[in-house]
């Protein structure tokens, strides 16, 4: 299965990737600085992974490419962060989340693209960096919920982060991925018949990426008009991160896994 997508090299590049991240995963007595370094090679060797899937011989997408690039991104946005914020503490977490990423995109590597307009990869580009951008404010939303319960236990919070500076960060993250997605809705209905050979058509994939929209709206004008926060405010951003994950990545797994539909 781990050569699903035929490639030798994309499949050693992934499991050399899997193993850098299980380091800093599962070794919870290794030093600050060795779990750093870990992390980036691993970092490293998943851009390629990445580079080789869809900028290879036979470039290919799908539900598990998109789940590897997001896993990619929010590790991008983590390692700023980490260069910002150095007490943040969620290596282990995120590096599960990487390695399991990899693997699943290697045995299932998804279809070949043949793109009919360059603006197919950029449509592309900016649907999978607003799927990051809402997973990173999805990671912060949790760390913040475990912190907020932490201070409640009377315990030392682990997030290694102030809770107004998550709940800062969670709401921008989920800000700029509202433009994000905004674009890709907004370029889909304008060109769809260039991008996809079709005019805008309202399927699953459709319904569930503007009923995400909605949410995602709902969050930002409730933030901003009614002061949502904590609770409320956690809830319908995983309403709307579910809704958006259904719309593309749980599409495509149905094509691809439950219907066998390859091309």
């Amino acid at each position: 299965m781990i050569l699903a997508s035929g490639s030798a090299t994309g499949a050693v590049l992934s499991l050399a990737t899997a193993a850098a991240y299980a380091v800093p995963a599962a070794a919870a007595r290794l030093s600050q600085r060795a779990a750093r370094w870990a992390l980036v090679v691993a970092w490293v060797l998943h851009a390629l992974v990445l580079g080789w899937t869809l900028l290879g011989d036979t470039p290919r997408f799908g539900f598990a490419p998109a789940l590897s690039v997001t896993a990619w991104l929010v590790l991008t946005v983590y390692a700023v962060e980490r260069e910002l914020f150095p007490q943040l503490q969620a290596r282990w977490a995120l590096a599960g989340l990487g390695s399991v990423a990899v693997l699943l995109a290697a045995v299932f590597p998804g279809t070949p693209m043949h793109p009919s307009t360059p603006l197919l990869p950029l449509h592309l580009a900016l649907g999978v960096a607003s799927y990051g951008l809402f997973a990173a404010a999805v990671v912060h939303a949790w760390l913040m919920r475990r912190t907020e319960q932490m201070m409640r236990q009377a315990a030392e919070p682990q997030a290694g982060l102030p809770l107004l500076t998550l709940e800062r960060l969670t709401f921008r993250f989920a800000a700029a991925g509202f433009v994000l997605l905004s674009a890709t809705l907004l370029a889909g209905l304008l060109f769809g018949e260039t991008l996809y050979g079709r005019a805008w058509r309202w399927d699953h994939k459709t319904i569930f990426s503007v009923l995400a929209w909605v949410a995602f709206a709902l969050l930002l004008l409730g933030r901003a008009r009614f002061g949502w926060r904590g609770r409320t405010a956690v809830r319908v951003l995983y309403t709307g991160s579910l809704l958006l994950l259904l719309a593309y990545v749980g599409s495509r797994f149905v094509m691809e896994v439950v219907l066998g539909q390859v091309t």
